[in-house]
């Protein structure tokens, strides 16, 4: 009997331990987490078995397509599947990923700009996905597969490649991307595979030049000049359907300066025949180059010293005619004659400054890349070339036409630089045409102008207003930009007469929303970054459903001429947004945007205006007045823009005034970047939709008042 419990106990035990422990729900928080809102995002797929929202354990539950190394998701392959929706915005909390396949689904909207950071491999080939690269890839050092083919990926390929020493497979095929490849592509020192082709590229091949490359595809694309020797010798290297120049390509410079060495060979690129005949050839030459190489040397040194010579006078002689032309320009006391500037040491160091900070403020095209992108310093000063331009040129006569010569029926706004007509064209096309004053902008800034109408060209974004095209003739410039047909946020918010048109909260949640990516767009997806500099409600156009378009982008280099008189009303309206350290020392960064986002919020969350002299003297400044109420919750539900008649969710309402505490900090360093607003954004209006869909818990979401039944808020 004994023996019998033994041998039962014993069998127990071991079918007991064959089963996995029930303790192993152990996932780690964050990644449950991130997987939920990819789930959300996903629009909750029911081929994803195992999923859920709310106490799901992908390890432990072994939720379809992941992976887990104990409690970490290390891989999720849900290639093929045939899944709709967006990404999420917690994909950088999987910090423990590894490989993430979405491959072969029907994905839309924008690559998320905060991807997982430790990613060996990314596929998101064969999706719906448009805009560009995010920057995060730039920090995704670990890479050594990235395939976004087969989308509609466009604008100029993010120069993000740098730090990719690993990476062994690019596929960008089969999108819309233009403009010239980046120069971090010639840092891709381990890439064996890359496939551009189908593309509307431009420029040429050479920062290819000495890629370790045995695949490469750039066919039908537009790329023009001569196919670089070393790549013609790649094993699979197809280049039909562009406009690559014919016959021999001219030596590259390196060839003609000096010999090429054994270390700049790429042998497994070049044939064995091939290396064997030029092997034979230096060795049938190799007693002629005996004979002649102490000749060779005797020539080099005689060459050298006559060089050196004809140097050398010709520096004895600049100098003394520098020395003569100081001294005549000299009186004769010794002082310079008028008109001429002794510029001392102290003021050489200041100009310096200021041409350093005019380049880091000013624009340059940050969505596609710019053959002529380059910085020459000529004469002590700083100078950049200008890039083409891409947009259209019009006429003063057609913008006339257009305008009913600029009358006054046809004025839609006024800023700084100018007044805003609505333009009609014969074939029924709306414009909008900024019509710069001559006292904006000297005669001499033309160079300037151009280079903005360049610059600005080249942005690219659902939420930012499209610069159409530009005239430059007869000293007249103008900008022609897409019509957005309803109005401004500011006129919105502040001139509404009938109530029942006032935005209501989830419209004004998307416009901050959609702002703020269209601010994480310039400063973080640009490169280099594009400060905004007049960020406030009145810039911000919306559309027929309430979209929000800013306007006004890289307009910062044309900074009015401080002694044009712009109306006082425009003075006040600015400086309402201007942050502390722009309005005491003129310094104004992408910090200085965030601040003046977060005065908008505050307009959206309020109603009121930023700077408002009709209210008593403690309220007129909406920043000092609102900040130590944010925090408040009691004083934050008085402070709400009475239009809404108190409908709006309670805890979406606190977390906004959250994200408006952060922006409007007074020390820019303490402020966030707009990528994290964004992601706080996204999140409040993604909590929202979640409670919304279980409405049995309400509580906290919806605010009542007595005088209203609970409102069921959709975002």
């Amino acid at each position: 009997m004994a023996h019998t419990l033994f041998l039962f106990l014993t069998s127990f035990s071991f079918i007991f331990s064959s089963f996995p422990p029930l303790s192993l729900a152990n996932t780690d928080p964050s990644d449950v987490q991130a997987l939920e809102v990819m789930y959300n995002a996903l629009n909750n797929p029911t081929e994803l078995k195992g999923w859920k929202i709310g106490g799901g354990d992908p390890c432990g539950d072994s939720w379809k397509g992941i992976t887990c190394e104990g409690s970490a998701v290390v891989s999720i392959d849900l290639s093929g599947l045939g899944l709709h929706g967006t990404l999420g915005y917690l994909l950088s909390d999987l910090m423990s990923l590894r490989k993430l396949d979405l491959s072969g689904n029907k994905i839309h909207d924008t690559i998320p700009y905060q991807l997982p950071p430790n990613l060996t491999s990314l596929n998101l080939a064969g999706n719906n996905l448009t805009g560009n690269l995010p920057y995060s890839i730039a920090l995704m050092v670990s890479l050594d597969y990235l395939n976004v083919s087969n989308n509609a990926l466009s604008m100029s390929i993010s120069d993000v490649f740098a730090n990719h020493s690993r990476l062994d497979t690019l596929d960008l095929s089969f999108n819309k991307f233009s403009g010239d490849l980046p120069p971090s592509f010639g840092s891709l020192s381990s890439l064996s595979s890359l496939f551009l082709q189908k593309n509307q590229l431009t420029g040429s091949l050479n920062v290819l030049d000495g890629l370790p490359l045995d695949n490469l595809n750039v066919a039908n694309n537009n790329f023009s000049g001569w196919i670089p020797h070393e790549l013609k010798s790649i094993d699979n290297f197809i280049y039909n359907g562009n406009s690559f120049n014919d016959g021999p390509a001219p030596p590259s410079p390196e060839s003609t300066l000096s010999p090429p060495s054994d270390s700049h060979k790429r042998n497994h690129h070049s044939g064995s025949g091939s290396h064997n005949k030029t092997q034979g050839s230096n060795d049938q030459n190799s007693d002629d180059d005996k004979g002649t190489s102490a000749g060779a040397i005797v020539g080099i040194v005689l060459g050298s010293v006559l060089v050196f010579s004809v140097v050398l006078v010709a520096l004895v002689f600049c100098i003394r005619k520098l020395k003569g032309k100081e001294k005549g320009a000299r009186t004769s006391n010794g002082s310079l004659p008028p008109g001429i500037i002794n510029v001392t040491p102290q003021m050489q160091e200041q100009r310096v400054k200021s041409a350093a900070v005019i380049t880091d403020l000013k624009p340059r095209p940050p969505a596609e890349n710019v053959t002529m992108d380059r910085m020459a310093i000529k004469s002590g000063s700083v100078k950049q070339m200008r890039s083409p331009i891409t947009s259209t040129s019009y006429t003063v006569a057609t913008l006339q036409s257009a305008t009913n010569s600029f009358s006054q029926e046809f004025i839609i706004g006024e800023g700084s630089l100018g007044r805003v007509y609505r333009a009609e064209f014969p074939n029924g096309k709306v414009m909008a045409v900024k019509k710069i004053d001559n006292a904006a902008l000297s005669l001499q800034e033309e160079d300037n102008f151009l280079e903005a109408i360049s610059n600005m060209s080249r942005l690219r974004h659902p939420n930012v207003v499209t610069l159409a095209g530009y005239c430059a003739e007869h000293g007249q410039r103008l900008l022609i930009y897409e019509y957005i047909g309803n109005g401004n946020l500011h006129d919105m918010l502040h001139f509404t007469e009938d109530s029942s048109k006032a935005l209501p909260w989830n419209a004004r949640v998307r416009i901050a929303l959609g702002t703020a990516r269209a601010l994480e767009y310039l400063h973080e997806v640009c490169l280099p970054s594009v400060v905004h500099r007049n960020f406030k409600s009145a810039n911000i156009l919306l559309d027929e459903e309430l979209n929000p378009h800013l306007s006004d982008c890289g307009l910062a280099s044309l900074t009015p001429n401080t002694e044009r008189q712009v109306s006082s009303t425009q003075m006040v309206g600015s400086f309402g947004y201007s942050a502390p350290e722009f309005a005491l020392s003129g310094v104004y960064t992408v910090k200085s945007d965030v601040y003046s986002f977060g005065v908008v919020m505050l307009e959206l969350l309020t109603g009121r205006k930023p700077l408002d002299s009709s209210r008593a003297r403690a309220e007129q400044s909406l920043v000092r007045w609102a900040t130590p109420q944010l925090h408040d919750i009691d004083a934050l539900s008085k402070m709400v823009d009475p239009c809404l008649n108190g409908m709006y969710p309670a805890k979406s309402l606190s977390r906004f005034a959250d994200i408006i505490a952060l922006c409007v900090q007074p020390e820019p360093e303490f402020r966030p970047p707009m990528s994290e607003v964004v992601q706080a954004l996204v999140r409040l209006v993604q909590r929202a939709s979640v409670v919304k869909r279980r409405p049995s818990d309400e509580s906290g979401f919806v605010h009542k008042t007595p005088d209203h039944e609970s409102i069921d808020m959709s975002f």
